[in-house]
């Protein structure tokens, strides 16, 4: 499967009737609209997922963590880390809402300049965080879920 055929798992070649395919500037201003989402590694070979919260920085997704968590280990490991990361924003009463899926590269922010700025403006909701990691993204999917129309 190409990277343009790629769509996050979200099915979209076959939206359902109730959903619109997003462009990918509309996907990331949603994304930049909430500040936690899921992002997904490899470790020990296997899929990991962990929620964190972020921010949007000049088409970069921030995100702080410890030195010493898997996926901090992971990207200094690696060259270059793919990752997939996911939100969303639901309303189970109405059934609508909309979810984003971003894969790229993720990398761990040296510039301590950056690391000061994103440290003033992301807050961890857990323990420590002594580590700023930027993914690039590559591919950019989102899908809007309207009212049913059953």
């Amino acid at each position: 499967m190409g990277a343009a055929s790629h769509d996050g798992g979200l099915d979209l070649t076959r939206p359902p009737d109730n959903g619109q395919k997003l462009a990918s500037v509309e996907a990331m201003r949603l994304l930049a609209s909430v500040g936690y989402g899921r992002l997904v590694f490899t470790l020990n070979a296997l899929p990991a997922i962990r929620p964190v919260n972020h921010l949007v920085d000049d088409g970069q997704i921030i995100i702080r963590t410890r030195l010493t968590t898997a996926i901090s280990a992971a990207v200094q490991s690696a060259t270059e880390l793919v990752v997939a990361y996911e939100a969303d924003s639901l309303d189970h009463e109405s059934r609508t809402g909309w979810s984003v899926v971003v894969t790229g590269r993720a990398r761990t922010v040296t510039d301590s300049g950056q690391i000061s700025r994103y440290e003033r403006l992301l807050h961890p909701w857990v323990n420590h965080a002594d580590n700023v990691l930027a993914i690039e993204p590559d591919i950019v999917t989102g899908l809007r879920i309207g009212p049913s129309r059953t």
